[in-house]
């Protein structure tokens, strides 16, 4: 993979990461890699391991996950703060994800979740890019430790 096209992945990737309430699609982050929807979609998985839309999903339970641990706010209100405009379907990728429902993870106890920043969780949260700095004409690192 050549580094301007990496370079643009990890800008897709950003976004996503910054803008995972948003209603984010395929061609909008396409846009910001500056490549068509199909090619941006492939090199997404073979950089990342996972589809976009997949790496999307995964963002926005984390982050639904950490505020139902909170307590504070409502699941429909979880539902909105992440992305999603619909209940049901926020429930059902919820569960999907996660095992169990919304409701059902927020009353259980989350004895190992104290105050952590939320960069910290993302960061030990992400999907491992052993794949992306193994591939051919990726940046500097020799090696990533899990």
């Amino acid at each position: 993979m050549d580094a301007p096209l990496t370079r643009h992945l990890l800008r897709a990737r950003d976004l996503i990461d910054t803008a995972y309430a948003e209603p984010l699609d395929i061609p909008a982050l396409a846009r910001a890699a500056t490549v068509s929807p199909s090619h941006f979609s492939r090199r997404f998985k073979a950089a990342f391991g996972e589809t976009p839309h997949r790496y999307l999903l995964t963002r926005r339970m984390e982050r639904a996950k950490t505020l139902l641990r909170a307590g504070r706010t409502s699941v429909t209100e979880v539902c909105l703060a992440v992305g999603f405009t619909s209940l049901g379907s926020f429930s059902t990728q919820f569960r999907r994800f996660v095992g169990e429902s919304p409701s059902a993870y927020r009353a259980r106890a989350h004895p190992g979740y104290g105050p952590v920043p939320g960069c910290f969780v993302r960061s030990m949260t992400r999907p491992r890019e052993e794949q992306f700095w193994r591939s051919p004409g990726a940046p500097g690192l020799a090696t990533v430790t899990a």
